[in-house]
């Protein structure tokens, strides 16, 4: 025994308590239903609309504080291109880093007090610069703090980088500021990050003589970076080709969540390989926006964390207002109906306790019940109702006399069928006997088309028995044509038993026969039936006569009249075209009919050309009465 599901068991018992409840409290239960559906959809339209506007709101803001941020780096980056450009440009200094000889006395001096001095201004004219060095190959004489030896940076990391660079620019990123001159030798270096630009010189070309640097502190370089204003919900990183993040040390961000540096390293890694980014990141409960701008020139990338608890706060505060707007408007909604329902449901308590003692036999000795309305008139009908009920009975009893003996008559008159069958079996052995063979021929598709009709056994018959019928049906009408009509098959054997719907192709036919040709034409007369099987198990079954044809005007109407089939009120067996101009069950009952049967996406559609052909086009599902053909598993088999 099959056991019932637990939600259609609680759906049944929820039904009958539901059921039981009084009108009223139905009534005012539906609408508090109806409200609180739109009111819930509007609510939740307007939650997520506002939630996207205040987290569109914070990316927007942070996206421009984002791309200042970017201008000012820009223009530092402008600011150490032109310092290294200054220094690089200048002959002097190149000889200089090029000698590989000890300058005299006096040359020192002169180019000490003239060069190297020059050099200082460039600082002097924009203070944001920290240093400006330039580094020999040679053992020349050290200018504190512009010119030094190569020996003491030759072997690091950026230094080598910016050497194998040969001319061209070479950024790099230092967590600290190291003191070449050892003034405060044993002592850690303080925490400085810097941004340094560094360009090799050759002289000649390929013989390496010397490096310039440009120094910038990274607070003045990115300010936002290291801004420490501990109300700020945003922290900027700047993050290198080395993937050295660089940022504040108050108040980070990476400090309270420790898989956040892992995170932004791992995108920013899949950035530069597949150039997508995701802005959103949780972690801990807590959500942020990290938004993104690489910086090509310097090889690096800023980005701006944001963390998004104070966009949540609001948008929580928006819910909980909605929330309460929507409890305020039901519960009001609510009262005002129970009142107005109790009011107006009055006069139906009446009617019903009214009612209750004729149930229970008491005499009715009427009702009288103010105003209008249905429930007045209600009561005005159920007054009639019993004052007539003793006459509806007699009616009754008679109707029924007389519906015996409709019984009686119409079987009387009915015509037995197989009275009809052997008459036509008693005239075809005469027209034999006379050696009449087409009267014959035509006898025995008569009778046969008389079987198909009278035998309606069910609403499905094989492809195969209507086909035999269009055969009777076209050998009958032959015998009124001089020119007879040629019917072609192209049907595949396996769809012979497919299922179709008893006298759906027959009125199809028909309909050629009787308005394709009008009699003065000559030559050959075809309707061709084609039966093909298409993707997903329908099959499209095509009739096409070679007659007049349809006008567009009369075939786009067709076509409109056959799409406007409605299947409301339809039952099987019971279809009346609306057409003016039908002929038996017509185009527009087979249309009824399929689409009752198999679903809207069935049907018919015609397709015609003045003076060429005519050609109705039938699509229905591939159902299978007497086992499956081939190995379509999707076939219906009704067998």
């Amino acid at each position: 025994m099959k056991r019932s599901k637990p939600w259609a068991a609680w759906w049944d018992s929820f039904k009958y308590w539901f059921g039981r409840r009084s009108l009223q409290s139905r009534l005012i239960a539906s609408y508090i239903f109806i409200i609180l559906g739109p009111s819930a959809l509007v609510s939740f339209y307007s939650y997520d609309a506002i939630n996207n506007m205040y987290v569109s709101d914070a990316e927007d803001k942070n996206v421009s504080l984002l791309e200042m941020e970017i201008q000012h780096i820009d223009t530092q980056i402008e600011s150490l291109a032109r310092a290294v450009e200054v220094a690089y440009a200048d002959n002097k200094v190149r000889d200089y880093l090029a000698n590989t000889t000890d300058l005299g006395s006096e040359e020192l001096v002169n180019f000490s007090n003239n060069t190297s001095k020059s050099l200082t201004w460039i600082q002097y004219l924009n203070p944001n610069i920290e240093h400006l060095r330039l580094f020999s190959s040679s053992n020349i004489t050290e200018i504190w703090p512009i010119f030094f030896r190569e020996t003491r940076v030759a072997s690091e990391p950026w230094y080598q980088k910016a050497k194998e660079l040969k001319g061209t620019e070479s950024w790099s990123f230092q967590y600290t500021d190291p003191d070449l001159m050892q003034r405060y030798k044993g002592q850690t270096p303080a925490s400085t990050p810097k941004v340094s630009l560094l360009r090799e010189m050759s002289i000649p070309a390929d013989n390496h003589v010397g490096m310039v640097q440009v120094d910038m502190l990274l607070d003045n370089f990115s300010p936002r970076t290291y801004s420490t204003s501990q109300d700020n919900e945003s922290q900027i990183l700047l993050v290198d080709s080395e993937a050295q993040i660089f940022t504040r040390g108050m108040y980070s961000f990476l400090d309270v969540h420790p898989s956040l540096s892992k995170e932004v390293i791992e995108r920013l890694q899949l950035y530069h390989e597949t150039g997508e980014w995701n802005i959103h990141y949780k972690e801990n409960g807590k959500s942020f926006l990290l938004l993104h701008k690489p910086i090509e020139r310097i090889n690096a990338d800023l980005l701006n964390i944001v963390s998004m608890d104070g966009v949540l706060k609001e948008i929580s505060h928006m819910r909980n207002i909605l929330i309460g707007a929507n409890i305020g408007f039901i519960t009001l909604v609510t009262v005002i109906a129970y009142i107005l329902n109790a009011f107006i449901l009055k006069n139906l308590r009446v009617l019903t306790e009214e009612m209750k003692k004729v149930r229970r036999g008491e005499t009715y000795g009427g009702i009288t019940i103010r105003g209008g309305g249905e429930v007045g008139e209600l009561a005005h009908h159920f007054s009639k109702l019993m004052n007539t009920i003793n006459t509806l009975v007699a009616q009754a009893v008679y109707k029924e006399a007389l519906t015996k003996e409709a019984e009686l008559r119409t079987l009387h008159n009915q015509i037995d069928a197989h009275f009809l069958y052997n008459t036509l079996e008693n005239i075809k052995m005469l027209a034999e006997i006379e050696n009449q063979r087409q009267i014959s021929d035509a006898l025995t598709s008569l009778g046969g088309m008389m079987r198909y009709n009278f035998k309606w056994s069910g609403e499905y018959v094989k492809l195969r028995d209507e086909i035999r019928h269009i055969e009777n049906y076209i050998e009958v009408m032959n015998i009124r044509f001089d020119e007879p009509i040629e019917l072609q098959l192209d049907i595949p054997s396996d769809l012979l038993d497919m299922e179709m719907l008893k006298m759906s192709l027959q009125p199809i036919v028909e309909n050629a026969v009787k308005h394709a040709w009008t009699g003065e034409e000559t030559g050959a007369r075809n309707i061709s039936i084609q039966v093909l099987e298409l993707p997903q198990s329908d099959i499209r079954i095509v009739v096409t006569d070679n007659g007049r044809g349809v006008d567009e005007t009369s075939l786009l109407e067709l076509n409109q009249e056959l799409e406007r089939v409605s299947l409301t009120d339809k039952v099987p067996g019971n279809f009346v075209s609306n057409s003016p101009n039908h002929d038996g069950i017509g185009l527009r009952n087979v249309q009824e009919r399929i689409r009752l049967y198999y679903g809207k996406q069935y049907g018919l559609k015609l397709f015609s050309e003045q003076g060429q052909y005519t050609q109705v086009v039938m699509i229905m599902p591939k159902v299978l009465l007497t086992g499956r053909v081939g190995t379509d598993d999707k076939a219906i088999d009704r067998g």
